[in-house]
């Protein structure tokens, strides 16, 4: 519940307590909280069981944490049931963030494509090392302010 707070911050809110409370009051402040906190966590417990029975069996592994949307997005992302492995393994970002830096740089991808393809697999890589060659001698890489 308190991860984030270090010594030096608990020692504070002591000595602050001690202030605004007295040390007379203190002891009785500390119980009064502790027992409130512990009502409110019963309450939540029995409110969390009512949902549950509510809900019925087919419900009966549900977590409330799910809830939280990144906590159910890690969740199915860990279970391959919808097959999205497969999805993310198929998908080729290098070809596909050169197809877009040749359309940015006004250049036709598909004629790179056809050429590698016509040269075979040695060729296309001659084309590429071309390209990068001239991309580093000619021009600099464009710069858009309003994406930085």
């Amino acid at each position: 519940m308190f991860n984030d707070i270090g010594p030096l911050e608990l020692v504070t809110l002591v000595v602050l307590a001690v202030l605004v409370f007295g040390p007379d009051k203190l002891p009785k402040m500390i119980q009064d909280v502790s027992r409130t906190v512990r009502k409110i966590r019963e309450f939540s417990e029995s409110a969390k069981q009512d949902i549950r029975e509510e809900l019925g069996p087919e419900f009966k592994d549900f977590e409330f944490e799910d809830l939280n949307p990144k906590t159910f997005i890690r969740k199915q992302l860990d279970n391959d049931d919808l097959g999205l492995k497969e999805i993310r393994n198929g998908f080729d970002l290098k070809k596909e963030m050169a197809e877009v830096a040749d359309a940015v740089h006004g250049r036709d991808s598909d004629s790179g494509t056809a050429s590698s393809g016509s040269s075979g697999a040695a060729g296309g890589s001659v084309d590429m090392t071309k390209k990068r060659q001239s991309l580093e001698r000619d021009e600099r890489p464009p710069f858009d302010a309003d994406a930085t």
